[in-house]
């Protein structure tokens, strides 16, 4: 029976955490790794895991991902992921998961990029190391205030405030203390302005549609194009075929498979097709197969 197959039985609840959720729990447990080796292990972790001018000078380019998951305390962690969780969400859900985390810490590489070039050209001004997802986490919120532009936000929980215009004072700032920058303050304000410029580039290379490709997509498909393009065509062979026409499904939908007994039928001609449905979407179905389908579906409607 069709009910009896496993993809019509209903199947258990299981609770999946969204990318935003699952970064929450690795970016706390993270910073307890951290105050635990500050208090009792007392590694050197930091120069080889925050962003560093090593990240260029000596090629430690993995840097420029794990400074991300780094925090300075617990304020900073705090800070961090209430805008995260906050913008995160909406984010994710315009974005879809991978394009979520390709966003999160594309915008993150970016912002410490610019922090770290800085670092580089004047230490004095920048500092020597950098942590936090705030890169990241800026670029997040660009995106969201240019897709939610009207949307009210509560500064510091109180005081109402358009997201676009707080995108535009919270890109003046950040561009201020990049040009003019207050070492003591602690606080990376360019990588947080790499951040937003990186966020909104997202936005305005309409990158945020699922329907846009990313430059890398399609990379390998392109590369196989041109290589079978070089590949000089085989000399073709004759080979002996199989003639359509006996006991299969016929074009004209009244085959001798439709008139299978009901069990035999399913599982001759529908399950193939549901496993390719599962596989592929329905969008891969042949028009024989579609017909099979319609057959099937009237088969059951008569019982």
């Amino acid at each position: 029976m069709l009910e009896d197959r496993d993809y019509m039985r209903e199947q258990p609840m299981r609770v999946v955490w969204s990318a935003t959720t699952t970064l929450t729990v690795i970016l706390i447990a993270v910073y307890a790794l951290e105050c635990i080796n500050n208090v009792y292990l007392h590694t050197d972790i930091e120069s080889w895991l925050a962003l560093t001018p090593a990240c260029f000078t000596r090629g430690r380019l993995w840097q420029l991902i794990t400074f991300q998951f780094l925090h300075a305390s617990l304020w900073h962690i705090a800070c961090n992921l209430i805008v995260f969780w906050w913008v995160g969400h909406f984010v994710e859900n315009i974005l879809g998961t991978k394009r979520f985390l390709v966003a999160m810490f594309g915008c993150g590489v970016i912002g410490g990029m610019l922090q770290d070039i800085l670092m580089i050209i004047s230490p004095e001004h920048f500092g020597y190391a950098v942590v936090g997802a705030s890169a990241g986490v800026s670029g997040l919120f660009a995106i969201f205030a240019l897709l939610e532009a009207e949307s009210k936000v509560y500064l510091y929980f109180i005081l109402p405030i358009r997201a676009i215009t707080l995108l535009w004072a919270f890109g003046l700032i950040s561009l201020f203390f990049t040009l003019v920058p207050t070492p003591r303050e602690g606080v990376a304000h360019a990588a947080h302005l790499g951040g937003l410029l990186a966020g909104i580039a997202w936005v305005k290379l309409g990158w945020h549609h699922d329907y846009v490709r990313l430059p890398w997509e399609g990379l390998f498909d392109r590369f196989r194009q041109y290589r079978s393009s070089r590949t000089p065509p085989r000399k073709p062979r004759l080979v002996k075929t199989v003639s359509s026409k006996g006991p299969g499904w016929s074009g004209s939908g009244s085959a001798s498979s439709a008139e299978l007994p009901e069990e035999e039928f399913i599982s001759q001609e529908v399950d193939p097709i549901l496993d390719k449905i599962s596989a592929h979407g329905i969008q891969s179905l042949t028009e024989r197969e579609r017909k099979i389908l319609e057959a099937a579906r009237k088969k059951m409607a008569k019982r």
